[in-house]
């Protein structure tokens, strides 16, 4: 199975990703990585931030030649802003009797207050710096092996901003396809509607023009997912609990649900599932329409599965003027401003995308096993013919 764990702040050094658990045999290359990186900069209303901090990845062990070893993964994604400004260095340091001024004034919204009273911290920045939304690169970089690894049984997964601020998609518009990703990527705020874009930079113009921002919902699918992952016998196995968290678990999102589950929740019961039929050209069972997201149980049922995340407004304005308190003086104030984007939605969607690929890529792992690419194939194939051939 697979397990990720990151490590670096927002403004230290480097960032870094371990990703254990892939199998050997799996191609991969930096530049290949580098794409999904870019990727996640993309989208109207970031700050200048995304112009400068360049992402400078190294693929440090678990990689020999192109291709994973089956060992543990690890990638150093690089800060060129510490290499630039002796500011940070100072900041930073991890020697002992380093010093730099104290940030008390919290900000809110952010994890500085509690973050302090639950450490003992006395300055903000030992919290803001690993709270940052800046450590979802690292989740970025691993995310895109976990893709590739899930390329191998067919997997596609993309996301669009669906609403940002007022701004959304009709609910009447079809949802986009793999074939449309590069459109999407192509879109100013990642939208697979134009009328609903045009409508979303309007919105992100006039927060901007105030110094304020704005929040949004993305809509992450994944095709080709195949029958099985995930479990209805236990609690912490379903796919939608796993998929849920994970969703949950990016910076600033505060809402999570699998198909149109808060929609549906207004709805009487004879209008809110997915009805079933044979499909004798096809040889197997299909839903009439996507209302689970193609869960059902906790268990993938083998139709396109569909999450939503909603994230909140970013707390960091460029005009700040949400009141807060010194926590050395107990005075009020201004929360201050560490630079800020107007929204950081349609880069959220490319983060919700990772956290996506990897529930799938570590479930399809906990199926089907396998120690190189190749037996790891073998074995969804073969998971696969024994559905066929249960459903006669």
């Amino acid at each position: 199975m697979l397990r990720l764990l990151t490590a670096g702040e927002s403004h230290g050094k480097a960032l870094i990703a371990v990703l254990e658990g892939v199998p050997a045999g799996l191609e991969i290359t930096v530049e290949e990585i580098q794409v999904e990186m870019g990727r996640r900069r993309l989208g109207y209303g970031r700050g200048p931030r995304q112009r400068f901090e360049v992402d400078e990845l190294t693929l440090v062990g678990g990689v020999r030649h192109g291709r994973t070893l089956g060992s543990p993964i690890a990638i150093e994604i690089g800060n060129t802003e510490w290499v630039r400004s002796d500011k940070w260095h100072d900041e930073m340091s991890p020697a002992p009797g380093a010093t730099a001024s104290p940030l008390t004034q919290v900000r809110p919204g952010h994890a500085d207050l509690a973050g302090m009273q639950k450490y003992g911290f006395s300055d903000a920045r030992d919290v803001l710096e690993r709270a940052s939304a800046r450590e979802t690169a690292a989740r970025v970089a691993a995310g895109a092996i976990a893709k590739k690894l899930l390329s191998h049984l067919g997997v596609e997964i993309l996301s669009h901003v669906i609403q940002m601020g007022s701004a959304r998609v009709p609910g009447t518009v079809p949802r986009p396809v793999m074939a449309d990703l590069a459109a999407i990527d192509d879109s100013p705020v990642r939208c697979a509607d134009a009328v609903a874009a045009e409508a979303m930079v309007t919105e992100i113009k006039a927060a901007a023009k105030d110094g304020d921002s704005l929040g949004g919902v993305v809509e992450v699918l994944a095709y080709g997912v195949p029958i099985g992952l995930g479990s209805h016998v236990h609690w912490d196995r379903k796919i939608d609990a796993l998929l849920a968290q994970a969703l949950m678990s990016i910076q600033a999102v505060k809402g999570v649900e699998i198909g149109d589950g808060f929609e549906v929740a207004g709805r009487r019961g004879s209008d809110a599932h997915d009805a079933i039929r044979w499909n004798a050209a096809t040889s197997s069972y299909e839903r009439l329409s996507a209302l689970a997201g193609g869960v059902e149980g906790g268990i993938t049922n083998g139709e396109v599965l569909v999450a939503r995340a909603a994230m909140k407004p970013l707390a960091t304005l460029n005009v700040p003027t949400l009141e807060t308190v010194d926590t050395a003086t107990k005075e009020s104030a201004v929360s201050f401003k560490e630079r800020t984007d107007v929204t950081a939605v349609p880069a959220m969607g490319v983060v919700a995308e990772t956290m996506v690929a990897l529930v799938l890529a570590d479930e399809a792992q906990r199926k089907f096993g396998g120690d190189s690419v190749a037996e790891f194939v073998r074995n969804a194939e073969a998971a696969a013919r024994a559905v066929a051939d249960q459903a006669g």
